[in-house]
């Protein structure tokens, strides 16, 4: 008994290390291939790429929560709208120098706010990128775990956070810029955002920002805590009889989401040069929720295809056909959830385990084990 115990622990052993391995050097390939793209494409697919990089982080930090703890977040953007603005507060004020940003001169404003006056510190600014996303990713899943408020309800109540949050902003001319949001960006770090090579930095900026999203809840996901994710996920009465606290891990986890949201934020403005109140609306966080299901939930590669592939259609596609690539983006979208519910990753994955051949130990008899099993001697009281 104790050599058939050691002998499958060793091949579980395997087939999870076989597992690791593959999906360890596809990502490894997908890594080189992302760092060599720019020397390949125009300025302007560069900086096309670069966004969806940023999408991409987005669409990992979302599947961290929906794809692995089963929390789903139709509010997303606000978190992503947090450190965009964050960061973004930041580049207005060392666009302006020593003069108001020119909204605030625009809307009779004399003095510059409170508030502002720590964004001329990048370090500052650097610290509320995360600071500001994960202080409210923290206190909703709190104020709403604690009160039993999970499922759909959790996600329509972040759906209203960012129709709230949206709305505010719009109301909020003078301070936030209103309908426009934050505009006219020049430099960051005193480097001229304007300048090509800036720009193609600004790519590498959001490969190590995806890279360390990505490391983030691989290591997540593949510790004790990621096993108590998907042990929460599908059965929380038994979690909770074995004495974890629910509450205690979904807040963490969703925190954690929101910070690297808020990263991708922070990426986005430079990269795209405005931060306006439409990124943290109900629609962007609809579309986030996309990525990661037409990549695959639970796969974490799936939410980076997801998110490369779905706006890479949507690029080409308003480019090819201006006048009705919305429904043919539609349809597209429609169309990959009937037919590969799993995602793309997660279909991929079930083909090549249906062709691969199986392992000597998947294929030998039970029959024998059975026997030795029941042959056993019970011991004495």
């Amino acid at each position: 008994m104790k050599s058939l115990r050691a002998t499958t622990g060793r091949t579980s052993f395997a087939s999870r290390f076989a597992r690791w391995r593959g999906s360890s050097a596809v990502t490894v390939a997908g890594l080189i291939a992302l760092a060599l793209a720019p020397w390949f494409l125009s300025d302007f697919h560069v900086g096309l790429l670069s966004k969806f990089l940023v999408f991409a982080i987005v669409a990992v930090s979302l599947d961290l929560i929906w794809g692995y703890a089963g929390i789903l977040s139709i509010g997303h953007g606000v978190f992503f709208g947090l450190g965009a603005y964050a960061f973004g507060m930041y580049l207005k004020m060392e666009a302006a120098g020593t003069r108001l940003p020119d909204f605030m001169a625009w809307s009779g404003l004399v003095e510059l706010p409170w508030f502002w006056r720590p964004f001329g510190d990048p370090a500052v600014a650097i610290i509320f990128v995360f600071l500001a996303p994960m202080a409210v990713g923290a206190g909703l899943s709190f104020l709403a775990f604690r009160s039993g408020i999970q499922g759909v309800y959790f996600a329509i109540v972040t759906q209203a956070l960012a129709l709230i949050l949206s709305i505010f902003l719009i109301g909020q001319q003078p301070y936030f810029g209103g309908t426009n949001g934050l505009t006219n960006f020049s430099t960051a770090f005193g480097f001229s955002l304007q300048n090509p090579d800036v720009q193609f930095g600004l790519y590498y900026v959001a490969l190590a920002g995806l890279t360390l999203a990505y490391a983030v809840c691989a290591v997540i996901t593949s510790s004790r805590f990621g096993l108590l994710l998907v042990a929460l996920r599908d059965n929380p009465g038994r979690v909770r009889s074995f004495g974890y606290n629910p509450v205690a891990i979904n807040v963490i986890v969703f925190t954690i989401s929101a910070g690297l949201a808020g990263l991708a934020g922070a990426i986005f403005a430079p990269i795209v040069g405005i931060v306006s109140p439409a990124m943290i609306g109900v629609v962007p966080s609809i579309e986030m929720v996309i990525w990661v299901a037409v990549g695959g939930r639970g796969t974490l590669i799936g939410a980076v295809l997801g998110a490369i592939l779905v706006n890479g259609a949507k690029s080409s596609l308003s480019e090819s056909f201006p006048l009705i690539w919305q429904f043919i983006l539609g349809a597209l979208f429609i169309g990959s959830v009937l037919l590969f519910p799993s995602g793309v990753v997660g279909t991929a994955r079930r083909l090549m385990a249906r062709w691969r051949p199986p392992h000597p130990s998947e294929s030998a008899p039970r029959a024998p084990v059975a026997i030795q099993l029941s042959s056993e001697k019970e011991p004495v009281p």
